[in-house]
């Protein structure tokens, strides 16, 4: 529908934002299970081409200020770049694994939901001089609110990656330059530190949860807070990680053969084969295959 009088449209959406009288409409709410539930707020295409100008004039500023270790909705930055990351900082943190070191593991509990708008916009205000840019961004930011008015951020929308990037960059340089963690990487709201000494990284738990929740009004979440050995198996990305392999984690597992059961197309099958190449999974990767044949049972 957009697209029959796109001329009409775009020329009424650069007048509207030329004079500053913008206004983001409302959302289109569903639900997805990957693989657990999500709420997903879309967009109407005419603000999805203003998150899109947004992007494109915002990102190459903030991409050369975020720190390198950071990870998701970045160029060059997706889960296997994370995962290479992940594998060569294990090896320099235990010495070509012949020394024992730990992971401290962290989750943020309600990430998207929990982002505080006042304290991103304290944030943004200290980059972004045009007070035009930071007026349009408040525009599309106050446009969604979850549970409490003021505070997160929709799931669907291109600028909320980039903006809890940018929102979580405060916490990335407090992890290098404060606690001074050499072997730090985040992805999205996962984030892991290894360490050698274990009484170090239990030091550093009650400093990240106090910066999280005074300077971002975020919190940890309780159940998924760990500091093992690398040689227990530490789960990070779908995989759980040994000194020598990985291994694809059990739910995945599970969740994959579920939707080639349900969906066995050759793309499908593709795609798990892609992924399973970044691991030690030869024989899930044989099964995979099975479906390629028409075997849904996965025997063949």
């Amino acid at each position: 529908m957009f697209y029959v009088r796109l001329m009409d449209h775009i020329l009424s959406l650069r007048s509207d934002l030329r004079n500053s009288v913008y206004r983001h409409g409302p959302y289109q709410h569903f639900g997805i299970s990957d693989p657990k539930s999500r709420d997903i707020h879309k967009a109407s295409v005419r603000d999805r081409i203003v998150h899109h100008a947004l992007y494109r004039k915002l990102y190459p500023f903030f991409d050369r200020i975020f720190i390198p270790d950071s990870f998701s909705c970045r160029l060059y930055k997706g889960t296997h770049a994370t995962l290479l990351r992940f594998r060569r900082f294990a090896c320099a943190a235990s010495m070509s694994y012949t020394k024992t070191y730990f992971a401290l593991k962290c989750d943020i509990r309600k990430f998207f939901a929990s982002i505080d708008h006042e304290v991103l916009f304290s944030v943004l205000g200290e980059y972004i001089p045009d007070k035009n840019i930071l007026r349009l961004l408040r525009e599309v930011v106050a446009s969604f609110s979850g549970a409490r008015a003021g505070v997160g951020l929709p799931l669907g929308n291109l600028t909320s990656q980039l903006l809890v990037n940018v929102y979580m960059n405060e916490f990335d340089r407090f992890a290098k330059h404060q606690l001074k963690a050499k072997y730090y990487l985040r992805f999205a709201d996962d984030f892991i530190i290894l360490h050698r000494d274990k009484e170090q990284l239990t030091q550093f738990l009650p400093r990240i949860a106090e910066f999280l929740n005074i300077r971002l009004k975020l919190s940890l979440h309780p159940d998924k807070v760990f500091i093992k050995t690398f040689a227990s198996g530490i789960d990070f990305l779908g995989w759980v990680h040994f000194p020598d392999h990985r291994v694809l984690r059990t739910a995945t597992k599970r969740r994959m053969f579920r939707r080639l059961a349900e969906n066995p197309k050759d793309e499908t099958i593709a795609a798990y084969i892609g992924m399973l190449s970044h691991g030690n999974a030869e024989k899930l990767r044989r099964k995979v295959l099975c479906y390629h044949q028409g075997d849904e049972t996965g025997i063949c």
